[in-house]
């Protein structure tokens, strides 16, 4: 199992639930008003008059077949448009109750 955190500008937020939904992926947690910075070239997130912008996060725990084409899809939503962001982080789960 992995858990998958995608991490977005809120403008891609239906695209996200709709790429969860086409993918048969049930089960995640959504945080709004999600504040940062993109480590390569992106402006601040923040919510504020300077940085208007803020970003949502959705984090999965999915089967490993799954990852592959759950970033690929992130990846292509990611080149749709750049200058939105969006991105997606992978870590192992080790044990889950």
């Amino acid at each position: 199992m992995k858990s998958v955190m995608i991490i977005f500008n809120q403008a891609n937020t239906e695209r996200i639930e709709y790429l969860l939904d086409q993918m048969d992926i049930r089960g995640f947690s959504f945080w709004e008003n999600v504040q940062g910075r993109g480590s390569k070239d992106g402006t601040p997130h923040r919510g504020t008059h300077t940085w208007p912008e803020m970003n949502n996060a959705v984090m999965t725990v999915v089967e490993d077949d799954k990852v592959d084409e759950l970033l690929a899809n992130v990846r292509r939503l990611d080149l749709r448009n750049p200058e939105v962001g969006v991105r997606a982080f992978v870590w192992n789960i080790e044990q889950m109750v």
